[in-house]
């Protein structure tokens, strides 16, 4: 991470437009957790998706990123992110990571969640729960005075508490009119480093959480990755802005 990096600082008006385009990465989420179900491919998903974007006057921010070809990320199971939608069916007992990003007027927004696909198994309960616990702790330690990695800290230490492990080969990171603006925000760090938190500052927190180990790989299609280990993945995401009290969610109804 470069500690010189400049971070953009977002005035008011661009808070609000960061708003409404993450506001339709939300209402897409909500969509998808009616639809997510066995026997539904991830390609359906995908279009709907990408239906509910267009509608909206948005675009989808994924599709054509660095040559991305769909609109979402779709990572089953042991997939921790950037998995390609296609004819692959959900299963029973599967859980599901979709990761949707929107571009509305050249403002971005960015979130995900992991869905549990019909009944999912008590090990798999723990780690979806565990995760999106992680994702709120890091929005806590989002205050303007601390350091960016007391975030990653924070992270880390309940991750590791519940005997899960963070992946350290993917980042969160700054958004705005970029969709990958500075600074990265590991999910990992000693407290008290980085860069001191400003109001008007806004990230897309994004805790990729294994079961075993937090070594990935990525497949042969360029994209995909897995757990080297074949366990399973979870990945929650909201992009957040700083305020003068607890972080702004803006990635929510």
């Amino acid at each position: 991470m470069h500690t010189n990096a400049v971070i953009i600082v977002k005035s008011p008006r661009e808070i609000e437009q960061l708003k409404k385009s993450n506001t339709i990465v939300a209402e897409v989420i909500q969509e998808l957790s009616k639809r997510v179900a066995p026997g539904v491919m991830t390609r359906e998903l995908d279009q709907v998706a990408e239906e509910i974007i267009l509608s909206k006057g948005a675009f989808p921010a994924f599709k054509g990123y660095r040559n991305y070809p769909a609109t979402l990320c779709v990572s089953i199971n042991e997939e921790v992110v950037h998995g390609i939608p296609g004819p692959r069916t959900l299963r029973e007992g599967d859980i599901v990571s979709i990761d949707v990003g929107v571009n509305l007027r050249g403002y971005f927004g960015d979130a995900a969640i992991t869905f549990p696909v019909g009944e999912i198994d008590q090990g798999a309960k723990g780690l979806l729960e565990a995760t999106e616990k992680a994702l709120h702790i890091g929005i806590g330690m989002a205050r303007v005075g601390n350091r960016l990695h007391d975030i990653s800290h924070a992270i880390q230490k309940w991750v590791e508490s519940n005997g899960f492990s963070v992946v350290r080969d993917f980042v969160g990171h700054g958004i705005g009119r970029n969709l990958h603006e500075e600074p990265q925000i590991p999910n990992f760090g000693s407290p008290g480093q980085g860069p001191r938190l400003e109001k008007g500052m806004v990230f897309a927190l994004e805790p990729m959480v294994n079961e075993g180990s937090y070594e990935v790989k990525i497949l042969s299609d360029g994209w995909t990755v897995v757990t080297t280990d074949g366990k399973r993945s979870a990945h929650f995401e909201h992009t957040i802005a700083i305020t003068d009290g607890e972080a702004e969610i803006l990635s929510t109804f």
